[in-house]
């Protein structure tokens, strides 16, 4: 008895992986009718088979061939699943959905290009796209444009899990801000004074190269880009060998690497509402950061500094000076100083910790938390080489209280907390040595 066609896909199908990848469901005349994505394929094209959706139900029938295409990870099956759907533009992919209405990214063509979420119906000024095939010609702006996408949702959690291996800008550049909504004098002519921005939050947290200040570098920047077109190519060959290259020529193209890895994980990207709302949220969080300053144990001060969106707020600073025994070391001049600062309920509360010191410094500031029923991130900044800008990249981050995906984000915020720790040790050592010369006066008179 010959088989049926439907029972030989359900064979098919029960040898799938249960891995990430990419499938294709293709018609009798071996077109692909739809193309779809899955954390475990094995599990994924199961469902089709049981699915009581009518539309579902008609493509499954319609079906004479099934394949797959396993990749490393979910994050690599999106991009993929993309340029699959902009080969073959199959018919279930848009179904009751034209062209206009699908997300695409595009890249700009610029002394520094920026990557911008453009909707379908938005083409046409970019190369008037035709379908099927889909084609873009890129028109005169010359931007290269990667999708479709089914959602803008999605392909702007690819954009914020990828921005910290190759950070981009999405801000202007200092030639594009009037002079008027600048306001840092930067040097000054007979014609005009010009005005340097304030840096902007992605470039606090590491997230951007500076373009906003002036400070990015032009070779590294479109290096960055070349690597993120790379990516959303889905050439993963030439990407590793590219970073490879770039690691021998001493631009840390191992530990982009190392971190392309990370990132790609499958839970991370499944916890992608969750990684985007975290991010968001750091814009707001209020920072309270903790530094303890003395000399040779005398005069010893700690300082407390507030940021909050990403900027410092000088009015909530507060100074301690330290009550305890001369002898006590600085994790327990830590503990007293958040025990003080923790019983002014009237102070508006944090919502991370940070403090200037490594592992011992953060386990101090968590037990402390414990003892007032708080459950705060706490993230301390080992310094490698005192404060100096040289060794800024070899600091090291230490975190308690977090979790995975709120971890990673504040992983990838280093470059603010260094912000915070320098803040905050320059206010500790400004009011300490005044307390030393006013100390100093008194003793002499």
């Amino acid at each position: 008895m010959a088989i049926s066609t439907l029972d030989r896909l359900k064979q098919k199908q029960k040898s799938a992986p249960n891995k990430p990848g990419v499938y294709l469901w293709r018609n009798k005349k071996k077109q692909a009718i739809y193309i779809g994505r899955a954390s475990s394929l094995k599990n994924r094209l199961q469902s089709y088979f049981n699915s009581k959706d009518r539309r579902i139900r008609e493509m499954v029938g319609s079906a004479r061939s099934l394949e797959w295409q396993e990749t490393d990870t979910l994050l690599e099956a999106v991009i993929l699943e993309a340029n699959l759907i902009k080969k073959h533009w199959p018919k279930y992919n848009v179904q009751e959905k034209d062209d206009k209405s699908f997300i695409y990214l595009a890249i700009t063509k610029e002394d520094f290009p920026k990557p911008i979420i453009i909707r379908g119906r938005e083409l046409e000024k970019y190369g008037n796209p035709t379908r099927p095939p889909l084609k873009l010609r890129g028109g005169r702006e010359g931007l290269k444009i990667f999708g479709p996408f089914k959602s803008y949702r999605l392909l702007k959690t690819v954009l914020e899990i990828i921005r910290p291996i190759f950070p981009f800008s999405t801000c202007r550049s200092v030639a594009e801000i009037p002079t008027s909504r600048r306001d840092k004098p930067i040097y000054r002519n007979s014609a005009e004074l010009r005005y340097m921005p304030k840096p902007c939050f992605h470039y606090q947290i590491g997230l951007c190269p500076g373009v906003c200040i002036n400070k990015a570098d032009k070779k590294d920047y479109k290096s960055n880009i070349r690597n993120l077109i790379l990516f959303f190519r889905g050439d993963k060959k030439r990407l590793l060998a590219k970073l490879k290259k770039e690691n021998l020529s001493g631009s840390g193209g191992a530990d982009k690497i190392k971190a392309l890895q990370h990132v790609s994980d499958v839970a991370l990207l499944a916890k992608s509402d969750s990684l985007l709302s975290k991010i968001s949220d750091l814009e707001k969080f209020r920072i309270e950061g903790y530094d303890i300053s003395h000399l040779s144990g005398k005069n010893p001060v700690a300082a407390m500094v507030v940021f909050e969106n990403g900027e410092a707020n000088p009015n909530q600073y507060r100074i301690f000076k330290i009550k305890g025994e001369k002898t006590q070391s600085d994790t327990d001049m830590l503990k007293e100083v958040l025990e003080r600062r923790l019983k002014h309920k009237e102070w508006e509360m944090p919502d991370i910790v940070f403090i200037d010191g490594g592992l011992a410094q953060v386990r101090t500031a968590k037990n402390v938390l414990n003892m007032f029923g708080m459950h705060l991130p706490i993230v301390g900044l080992s310094k490698a080489g005192k404060h100096s800008k040289s060794s800024a990249k070899d600091d090291k981050l230490v975190i308690l209280n977090a979790k995975k995906v709120g971890k990673d984000i504040l992983v990838s915020s280093k470059k603010l907390f260094q912000q915070v720790r320098d803040e905050a040790h320059r206010f500790s050592i400004n009011f300490q040595r005044k307390q030393s010369r006013k100390s100093f006066l008194r003793n002499k008179k």
